[in-house]
């Protein structure tokens, strides 16, 4: 075990840990005030209830090694046998127990991310038992695909180095199977951020948070790493020209919210591929995801008709599914050796097997997604009445108000 390691990841961990708060106030000032409160409590609880989740079972499930190619085993239920030693299959040169809460952080951010398409409109009480569900059944099996030691898109050879598919791609599916089920707000043709500095506060922090994300993800503060802290910042400024130039030459005025929003889709793109491009390829592939992003946002949605209240699907789940794709172009063994060439560095099989990917993530979590809502609709109403939605979230679900 390496004493630096150690430190870097549990510096990392801390500011991955940040990005979810932040996740609050981005979607918290963006929705109107009567639901402040309800938004970022979304945001919140899963804080509390996918932490012990993970500790319980989640972990072990993901990156337990005795399990199969789809789904961990129940060896480490509880954190037995998780100890301060390293667990050579995934570091040697850090605790296993501080793997474990790193990956943590990510579980938490997954589920509060998918709380922007269903903002001003869920049951929290439903929205509880989704995040119980939803992140056994679906996160963790994911998680196990791509990460986990045996996990089949692992051995396929697919590239995910920071949670592409495990986090932004199956946050922005299941976030847009909610949001066609739950049907649109009554007010949705008026609502709007309601304090853009709120939004830029939650924005700033999750940009902060995203370089532990990304570069924590080496697991080790070498070679790669650096690559990955420039890959990131670049697109990431990248994304925010992309939005901020197609926004300017459509409505003529370039937006604060568009800023962000280019930030976060440039954020969203590097995150499969940041540990395997070279920093040249991340301002295309940021560019190239702001554009598309605002697209996704601004068109495809209005096209579709569907509510995705915050645009988590436009963000994350177009975000991520370029993202997956551009790793399958410009990815090179000239800048990580354990990763592959893409097909601009002589090799087209790379793009198969992100395709492939991408695709087994859109299926599975958009049909068990599909069958987690219908289940929890039996027992529990997924959608708050008209009157509650028409007086606020924050009152009639938290008896409490942000501002008085």
């Amino acid at each position: 075990m390496q004493m630096a390691d150690s430190v870097f990841m549990f510096f990392a961990t801390l500011i991955v840990w940040i990005m979810t708060p932040g996740i609050a106030l981005f979607y918290g000032g963006m929705v109107k005030s009567k639901n402040v409160l309800s938004t970022t409590m979304h945001s919140y609880a899963p804080m509390a209830v996918v932490s012990i989740l993970w500790v319980l079972v989640g972990y072990s499930i993901s990156f337990s090694t005795g399990g199969n190619a789809f789904f961990g085993d129940f060896d480490w239920m509880g954190l037995k046998g998780v100890t301060f030693e390293p667990n050579p299959d995934y570091s040697a040169t850090i605790p296993h127990n501080l793997f474990m809460m790193f990956q943590m952080t990510f579980a938490v951010l997954t589920v509060a991310i998918i709380s922007g398409a269903v903002a001003e409109r869920m049951k929290f009480s439903a929205f509880i038992l989704f995040t119980i569900i939803w992140s056994v059944l679906v996160y963790a099996p994911v998680a196990h695909w791509v990460w986990g030691v045996g996990g089949w898109l692992r051995e396929l050879g697919a590239l995910d180095f920071a949670g592409g598919n495990v986090v932004h791609i199956s946050s922005g599916v299941t976030g847009l199977v909610l949001a066609v089920m739950l049907g649109k707000r009554k007010e949705a043709n008026e609502s709007g951020p309601h304090n853009i500095p709120l939004t830029v506060l939650g924005a700033t922090l999750i940009w902060f948070g995203w370089y532990g994300f990304n570069v924590g993800s080496s697991l080790s503060l070498n070679e790669v790493a650096m690559v990955v802290f420039i890959n990131t910042a670049i697109a990431a400024a990248a994304g925010i020209l992309g939005w901020i130039l197609v926004e300017w030459m459509i409505n003529r005025k370039p937006t604060m919210v568009g800023s962000l929003s280019g930030a976060i889709a440039g954020l969203v793109a590097i995150t499969p591929a940041c540990g395997f491009v070279t920093p040249a390829s991340s301002i295309i592939i940021g560019l190239i995801s702001g554009a598309v992003c605002f697209w996704g946002v601004i068109f495809l949605k209005k096209k579709l008709g569907y509510d995705d209240a915050l645009d988590a699907f436009g963000l994350h789940g177009i975000g991520g599914t370029w993202g997956g794709i551009a790793t399958g172009l410009f990815a090179t063994t000239t800048v990580n050796e354990a990763g592959a060439n893409g097909l601009f560095y002589g090799d087209a099989s790379l793009i198969w097997k992100q395709l492939v990917a991408m695709l087994a993530t859109y299926v599975f979590v958009a049909v068990v997604t599909y069958v987690i809502v219908k289940v929890i609709h039996v027992f529990v109403p997924i959608r708050v009445n008209e009157e509650e939605e028409k007086v606020g979230l924050d009152l009639t679900l938290h008896g409490e108000k942000a501002y008085h």
